[in-house]
């Protein structure tokens, strides 16, 4: 017996190593210190700060990957990945510094998991954060055929002054929807369902719009929104009078916007403000899902949410408009409960 017999393959381990380190430096920043290869990651605090804070979030990209193994289409799953990490780290105003990842299979397919690894190392790119590290493991036995699963782990860095944790959050400031690229990285195991009950392929085409397929669609990556947002953070005074953040990820806008709040606080939601994308309206009719439901599953087209001063509201989004962002004033603060009022 030996470790080949047992199913892990440690050749192709290094071989997979050597073929995403380019990938890797390509993403490094000038604090990065050492290279791939060590027990750990190293990464020199950036100067300039009077009392940093670090700021660390994790997470992973659900039952996504599922449509992505069926698809055999791998190479976004790395912008989801990073994408949902680094936005959670930008509500508090961080600046994303570094990333990790953990892929996880039960065989070790190298040029199947380069793409994934492309994927992470353009969207740290995008962010502006560094790969420094990460970890694959071959679980022969776990996990069944072809099938991985990813997670990410992101560090990133805010004075300690700025930090945006709902306190500067005053009844009446305006609530700034800004577009998502889609699903993003939530819902997915809604959206399977409707597939299968309903008889669809994800080679189908897309009903709304018949040049792509249902899975091309559905595997749209998640928006990075790191640096248009953090140019607003840094623009004139008062952070153009940005008071809170929030990334609108599972549990929908129901469940993400109160946790941007202070005390006594809600949120009266403009639901006509927005358009909501066609691949949630059809969902919603393909699968017979109540508009309730929808919004505790979906995005439905806002991503991420900045709660503004309201006499800077229109200047935040003509500069998300510079940075080809779509937004709408989707609402307001008022007193209440911590709960959004639709």
């Amino acid at each position: 017996m030996d470790y080949r017999s047992a199913g892990v393959d440690v050749e192709a381990g290094q071989k997979f190593v050597q073929q995403i380190k380019g990938l890797v430096q390509s993403t490094y920043r000038s604090e990065v210190l050492g290279g791939l290869g060590g027990f750990s990651g190293l990464f020199a605090l950036p100067s300039g700060y009077q009392q940093p804070v670090l700021v660390a979030g994790t997470d992973g990209v659900g039952t996504k990957l599922k449509i992505a193994q069926a698809c055999n289409k791998h190479d976004t799953i790395g912008i989801d990945l990073v994408a949902m990490c680094v936005n959670d780290v930008l509500t508090c105003g961080a600046e994303p510094l570094f990333f990790l990842d953990y892929l996880a299979v039960g065989k070790l397919h190298p040029e199947q998991l380069v793409q994934v690894v492309q994927g992470i190392a353009i969207a740290c790119q995008e962010a502006g954060c560094a790969l420094i590290g990460g970890e694959t493991a071959e679980m022969p036995g776990f996990y069944q055929g072809d099938e991985y699963d990813v997670a990410g782990f992101c560090v990133g860095i805010v004075e300690k002054s700025q930090i945006l944790d709902g306190s500067r959050v005053q009844i009446g400031d305006a609530v700034v929807g800004i577009a998502s690229s889609g699903l993003h990285s939530n819902g997915f195991s809604l959206v399977r369902k409707i597939i299968a009950e309903r008889g669809y392929a994800w080679s189908d085409r897309y009903p709304p719009d018949p040049n792509y397929t249902i899975g091309e669609i559905c595997l749209t990556p998640t928006r990075i929104y790191v640096r248009p947002i953090l140019h607003l953070l840094k623009t004139e005074t008062d952070s153009l009078g940005i008071h809170s953040l929030a990334h609108i990820t599972g549990g929908g806008l129901p469940e993400n916007l109160p946790r941007c709040l202070s005390q006594g606080q809600s949120i009266q939601l403009y639901t006509n403000s927005w358009e909501i994308p066609p691949i949630f309206q059809w969902l919603a009719q393909a699968g017979d899902v109540s508009l309730p439901n929808m919004y505790q599953a979906f995005n439905m087209g806002i991503g991420m949410v900045a709660v503004v001063d309201p006499s800077q509201a229109e200047i935040v989004r003509q500069q998300l408009h510079q940075h080809h962002l779509t937004s709408w004033i989707i609402g307001e603060v008022v007193a209440g409960e911590g709960t959004v009022i639709f």
